[in-house]
């Protein structure tokens, strides 16, 4: 699917509660996680995420910095004030809520697994036992995993498309990631030839909170409120749902959220 790009940089005025004139509002990106964030040869970022983000510095007319981070080192990043949220595909678990504070939910996708056309008919932890399951590191999908799948060796990999790479090169026998990544970012490439999607897909509600979110950091209720304010604002006004169509044709509005 085409995109086009809001500017890097949304130019605006900045709201006095927020920061003061000099200063702008730091956003930590990944650029590792296309469609929803990717770097391209100029160092230029794009993606689902990139464009929400711009949205929202736009709605609440604040000058926005985009600033690139490792996935494993976000939330430490976050709270050593590196930047001041987090716009990178973070669902919301419990676990993450123990340190950080999440906006209301931003867009919701199913998990699925990936593996060798014919290899599985299901993924039954029997049917799965003794297989080595490639997933990312510190997600929910790692925490489902590990609590579903105990006699399941796993690979944990730092980046969301380090996932089907390392299935593709034969160092796991399945792979468990979005849906939205595998489906457009993997199966669609010559890397995933001969690969196929197992099973249904599926929300982890067990160890999600549903959806994923804006994190920022604890206590800052003004910052927090203005978001979800925006957020509400850009769903409202039909923003958010063309941003969205630029990337998906399924609806990515969280479960209870909009249509």
């Amino acid at each position: 699917m085409r995109s086009t790009l809001f500017p890097a940089l949304v130019a605006a005025v900045f709201s006095a509660s927020i920061a003061h004139a000099s200063d702008a509002i730091r956003i930590g990106v990944e650029g590792n996680y296309p469609p929803f964030s990717q770097v391209a040869a100029d160092g230029t970022l794009s993606g689902f995420d990139i464009d929400i983000a711009n949205a929202l510095c736009a709605e609440m007319q604040v000058t926005c910095e985009m600033v690139q981070q490792e996935w494993d080192g976000m939330i430490p990043a976050l709270n050593a004030r590196k930047f001041d949220m987090i716009v990178a595909s973070m669902s919301i678990t419990d676990k993450r809520k123990e340190v950080v504070d999440f906006s209301n939910p931003y867009y919701d996708v199913p998990s699925r697994f990936i593996a060798k056309d014919g290899a599985f008919t299901g993924y039954t932890p029997d049917e799965l036992k003794g297989k080595t399951i490639i997933v990312l590191r510190n997600s929910p999908r790692a925490d489902y995993i590990a609590a579903t799948y105990p006699e399941s060796p796993t690979l944990l990999v730092d980046k969301e498309t380090a996932v089907y790479l390392e299935l593709a090169a034969g160092r796991g026998d399945i792979a468990f990631g979005s849906s939205v990544v595998s489906g457009e970012s993997f199966l669609k490439t010559p890397e995933g030839e001969g690969f196929v999607q197992v099973g249904e897909p599926m929300f982890l509600t067990a160890v999600s909170d549903g959806g994923v979110g804006i994190a920022l950091r604890k206590n800052e209720e003004e910052l927090k409120t203005q978001i979800n304010d925006a957020l509400a604002a850009i769903m409202a006004d039909g923003t958010y749902a063309a941003l969205a169509d630029k990337y998906f044709d399924f609806d990515v509005t969280p479960q209870g959220v909009g249509n």
